[in-house]
Parts: C-alpha cells; structure tokens; sequence
C-alpha cells in the first residue's frame, strides 16, 4: 500500500492522504445536514396545560421559526453561521412542534369562579405589598410581566385557595404569608 506522510499539522492533527484519497474526517457527508443536527431539548414532564392566548402564542412562534428556517434554507451560501442558527431553528421547531401537538387548551369559562386554578388573575396582598398573578402553563410563563407557570411554587400554593385566605408561598429568598384578595378570570 503506498502511503504518503505529511509532517504538516492540520487544526492540531496529523493529515494522512492513502494512495490520493483523504480521510473521511476532511469529507462533507452528501446527506446534508444530517451530521449537524442538535439534540433535541428535554420536554416536561407536566401535562402542556395553555389558555388561549398561550396557544396562539406557541403557533405564532411555530410559524414565525419555519418561516425563518425556510428563508436560511433559500440562501445558497453555506456559512457557518447560516448552518449554525439552522441547526438551532431545526431543535427550537421539534420542541415547539411537540408542545403545540401535546398542547392542552383549558377553556377558562369553565374554571371554578370561587377559587385559584389554572387561568386565574389572582389578587394577593403580602407584608411586601399588593401584587397580581396569572397562572398560566409553562410556555407562557414570565413573571417579570406578572405570568407564572401553574407548577411554580407561587401557582402550587395558590391552587385551590379562596377569596381571604392565607396561603405560604415558599421561596428560594425566604418563605412569606400572601392573602388572596382577588380571583378573576379574563
């Protein structure tokens, strides 16, 4: 077998070339992008529970990234960062695709009016003040804008709780009392 040796370093390896032919490692696969693909992120373990406006938001966001994915894949360069932000649109869509296909609408109308559960604006008052809530399924959670996921551990401890009563919110900061003054569904 003839074998030619380069002494050379190639990004830190040794670059062997077999009778004219090149290792397999300096090769593109011809079946794409197949080598490229990002594992997919875990998905919960809750039932994918969503109101309404938490579903329109998941198809929007579905959209949006196919579109998105569809106008990478119409340019013709093949720059690392276009292959880059592709494999990272092509794992965003494989989890949202999943969560809008396991996506469970609950359809606030029916919810009880006399105490917290999923959907639920709920009034509190605490030695920290008055604040507002929303319970709301894990996609739409954002507390900053006062939307909190219904297997957070505020949502836990006001599931099923009444206009007045006192529930423990225990947090990472320290456990407070919170009273509910307020349930509305919108």
């Amino acid at each position: 077998m003839n074998h030619l040796a380069l002494d050379d370093t190639f990004s830190g390896a040794n670059l062997t070339i077999m009778e004219g032919r090149m290792s397999r490692a300096f090769v593109k696969d011809d079946n794409g992008d197949a080598h490229d693909a990002l594992p997919d992120m875990p998905l919960s373990d809750h039932p994918n529970y969503e109101t309404s406006r938490g579903m329109t938001m998941l198809r929007e966001r579905l959209v949006n990234m196919q579109a998105r994915r569809d106008a990478l894949k119409a340019i013709e360069d093949d720059a690392l960062a276009e292959q880059r932000e592709l494999a990272s649109l092509e794992r965003e869509l494989r989890r949202l695709s999943a969560r809008v296909a396991s996506a469970i609408e609950v359809d606030l109308s029916k919810q009880p009016r006399d105490r917290v559960a999923f959907g639920a604006t709920v009034t509190v008052e605490s030695n920290e003040g008055e604040r507002r809530w929303q319970i709301v399924g894990e996609d739409e959670a954002d507390a900053e804008h006062g939307l909190v996921s219904y297997v957070s551990p505020l949502a836990s401890a006001l599931i099923g709780a009444r206009v007045g009563d006192e529930v423990r919110w225990q947090r990472p900061a320290g456990d407070i009392m919170i009273e509910v003054i307020a349930i509305d569904y919108e």
